[in-house]
């Protein structure tokens, strides 16, 4: 089942690239469609899935690879990587939709999101490092073609620094891979080993150096302070539907590294240096936050928004490993928050990004000094958007709030210093109320003069993925029943 999700997608793209018959039209089309079966092959999984043991996985599926270095093709997901696969799947289908009318090479652009899909889905679905690490190198290549190829601006330029810098982050990964693969013993890379024989314990210099070199690949992915520099070109030059897979699912890759592999598999060097990793997380959110304020152009404002939301992530990561007295719901409720966050930001900010495209396509600028009045002539991009905008800063009734409140309710618990990152909170308030004024109230002006409102397909794209946080917002005990076990596991694991 798992393999079947995982490569449904590269199976249509290599049909795309293999019978150039196929026209742009049936390209739009198939690629919908297998986003569309995407889905409902990920809402199948959730149906059937049962939650497992700590330290193992549902639907498992194993097959030999290199024997050499005892890595195989394992596979297998759980309550921490589920989540993720449903929302990559969601978000992959919400911009199939949002790009149908596209005209710009069709067939090309609908095969490489396609593999990009893939391999996205690979990565969350892994159980060996070397099949995580092959998924998330060509995430990197994907994403690169994505930006340079159908992004605008200095895109290639764009393109290239995020190549450069994911890929050095890649690089750092790798050797911290290796190093878990030699310290074991029988050596191997499957996940679900390494975690139960947990090969540098005892060991807190090597166990250190390796932790650094895993978390900076990672860090460097999500991105935090300071690595963060390559995110606001990327996504400013990339188009619509890059930027949104880019933040939705790619973001998640680094993030969703801390929880399955740095944390489990290396506990102690984890709690050893949590102090440090929450502080990178609360700067993260001061930072992000701050610097989205002072921002000019909205596709900028909302790439730093992520730092801001990542940072949480970080932070809740960072407490769950200060292991003192009896903290240990806590830490288990600020880690179900945090992967709660990677679900919310993921559906949130795709939906941003998406509306910040209508813009561009429609007058060719992000600048929010050329826009004005906006909700004259597109109101359902100003209602969407103030839905957007109002998820995004944590409002009750939005997915945002459930997994913000997790994360300082169990953050504060473990390390009450962490209090100091709720004026992110309020920061991130003020700057998405402000760009709402600046664009869509008042005299309208500028580029907003004969702005033409959103098209069923691009209203159907964003009002899905906005109407997910809605529900989780009110309804979020189905997703908090997936987490919580593996969460709870999660922190069994970390204190060993």
């Amino acid at each position: 089942m798992l393999s079947l999700i995982v490569f449904l997608p590269l199976a249509a793209a290599a049909l795309l690239v293999a019978v150039p018959q196929i026209g742009d039209g049936a390209a739009r089309w198939l690629w919908v469609s297998v986003t569309a079966a995407e889905v409902a092959l990920t809402l199948v999984l959730w149906a059937g899935y049962e939650s497992p043991p700590p330290n193992a996985l549902a639907f498992e599926e194993q097959v030999p690879w290199i024997p050499g270095v005892n890595s195989s093709y394992h596979v297998g997901v759980d309550g921490l990587s589920l989540p993720l696969v449903i929302m990559t799947a969601v978000i992959f289908l919400a911009c199939a939709g949002y790009a149908v009318r596209s005209t710009d090479r069709t067939r090309a652009q609908a095969a490489l999101f396609l593999f990009l899909q893939c391999v996205s889905l690979g990565l969350f679905v892994a159980a060996d490092l070397i099949v995580f690490f092959v998924f998330f190198d060509l995430s990197i290549v994907a994403m690169y073609f994505v930006i340079a190829g159908w992004g605008h601006g200095n895109a290639a330029r764009s393109a290239l620094k995020f190549f450069l810098y994911t890929f050095l982050g890649s690089l750092a990964l790798l050797v911290g891979f290796i190093g878990l693969y030699i310290a074991a013993d029988p050596h191997t890379f499957d996940m679900v080993a390494l975690t139960a024989a947990m090969p540098l314990a005892g060991s807190s210099l090597t166990g250190g150096l390796v932790l650094g070199a895993i978390v900076l690949g990672l860090a460097v992915k999500t991105p935090t302070f300071p690595f963060h520099t390559w995110l606001p070109p990327a996504h400013t030059d990339a188009p619509a539907i890059g930027s949104a897979v880019l933040a939705g699912v790619l973001l998640k890759m680094g993030t969703y590294g801390f929880v399955r592999i740095a944390m489990p598999m290396l506990p102690q060097a984890w709690r050893d240096w949590a102090w440090l990793i929450v502080a990178v997380g609360v700067v993260s959110v001061l930072y992000g936050a701050l610097v989205a304020l002072a921002q000019n152009n909205i596709k900028r404002m909302i790439a730093y928004t992520s730092v801001n939301h990542m940072g949480y992530i970080v932070m809740a990561v960072g407490a769950a490993g200060l292991v003192a007295g009896d903290t240990a719901e806590a830490r288990s409720v600020a880690v179900t928050g945090a992967v709660t966050q990677m679900v919310s930001h993921g559906l949130i900010t795709a939906a941003l990004f998406l509306l910040a495209g209508v813009l561009y396509d429609r007058a060719g600028s992000y600048d929010l000094d050329g826009y004005g009045g906006l909700a004259g002539p597109a109101p359902k991009l100003a209602a969407l958007f103030a839905v957007g905008a109002f998820a995004s800063l944590g409002l009750p009734g939005f997915s945002g709030f459930i997994a913000e409140f997790q994360i300082f309710t169990g953050s504060i618990a473990a390390a009450p210093v962490t209090a100091v990152a709720l004026p992110g909170i309020l920061i991130t308030a003020a700057l998405f109320l402000r760009a709402f004024q600046r664009v869509f109230t008042g005299p309208t002006r500028g580029h907003s003069a004969g702005f033409a409102d959103l098209r069923p397909s691009e209203t159907f794209s964003v009002a899905t993925l906005l109407a997910l946080t809605v529900v989780i917002g009110v309804f979020p005990r189905p997703l908090l029943a997936l987490i919580e076990p593996g969460a709870g596991a999660l922190i069994g694991l970390l204190g060993r």
